[in-house]
């Protein structure tokens, strides 16, 4: 079960994951099948013999001066209204990169040893299917690759870390679409490792995927400055990805880097979860 800090509002379940698996149709039970199994004998079935020893009424014939009784008039359906589709979301405008970095192409956040102490992970895309709801979000795993406890995952149900050292918001300047922040000083010394990802609301359930997005980024920031230290930026959009690892700040000999991974996997925000062991009740 999930312990949520006092911060948190909510519980984290499946209400407030959006893309959690959902049952597309009802199972086969009893009921069901009886259901399928409960028709009348086929025309081409043979008719049962009459019991033995006992007369059969011979049938009787149709008076002709009967009128035949009106059929009923076919009854109209009302066929279901199609879903409205939903608004189209504006097209954002690309920032400026000032240091973008190709997939896998790993860099120091602090090359020069500045001290850098808060990032701020900047993410945006555009969307070519208006029913793509997208939002990104943060694992903090330790060295086993694993999340300590469910609280350390961070997105838009738990935005904040336990530690009050990751934070999950929307842009409000417009620039980006949303933000995680990450005060390096202040994060628990067992994460090792802080894990972006993309992932569009109930994609299997509308049957969406990567190839309906376009302009997909993260940028990482000094957060003292608002800089650019390195970003990277989506090329590759896939019909069979649902959700996407953009990129991670990791720990090596004492200092944090980043990597752009750019891998998509046909998974939602649940699978992700059991990817990086979130426990969902």
């Amino acid at each position: 079960m999930v312990n949520i800090p006092e911060i948190v509002t909510e519980p984290l379940d499946r209400n407030n994951l959006a893309s959690l698996n959902k049952k597309r149709t009802a199972p086969i039970s009893k009921e069901s099948v009886f259901i399928l199994n409960a028709r009348t004998r086929r025309v081409d079935e043979p008719a049962q013999p009459a019991p033995q020893g006992r007369p059969q009424p011979a049938p009787q014939p149709r008076p002709q001066n009967r009128a035949a009784s009106p059929q009923p008039a076919p009854v109209s359906r009302p066929q279901p209204t199609p879903a409205p589709m939903p608004p189209r979301v504006p097209d954002m405008v690309m920032p400026r990169f000032a240091n973008p970095l190709r997939k896998g192409q790993k860099s120091s956040l602090d090359p020069q040893n500045r001290g850098v102490r808060t990032l701020k992970a900047c993410f945006g895309w555009n969307i070519i299917d208006a029913r793509c709801e997208v939002d990104a979000s943060a694992f903090l795993t330790a060295a086993t690759g694993k999340v300590p406890g469910d609280e350390w995952f961070v997105f838009y149900g738990q935005e904040v870390s336990p530690d009050n050292s990751v934070k999950f918001m929307e842009d409000p300047s417009g620039k980006d679409r949303e933000i995680i922040t990450v005060n390096l000083q202040a994060l628990n010394s067992q994460i090792q490792k802080v894990v972006f990802v993309i992932t569009i609301n109930e994609a299997y359930e509308n049957h969406l995927n990567f190839s309906m997005l376009k302009d997909v980024y993260v940028r990482i920031l000094d957060g003292s400055t608002n800089q650019e230290l390195v970003s990277y930026k989506l090329d590759e959009y896939y019909a069979n990805v649902t959700s996407m690892t953009i990129g991670e700040l990791y720990l090596h000999n004492g200092q944090w880097k980043f990597n752009p991974v750019g891998n998509g996997v046909n998974r939602d925000l649940a699978g992700q979860c059991a990817m990086y062991g979130v426990e969902i009740a």
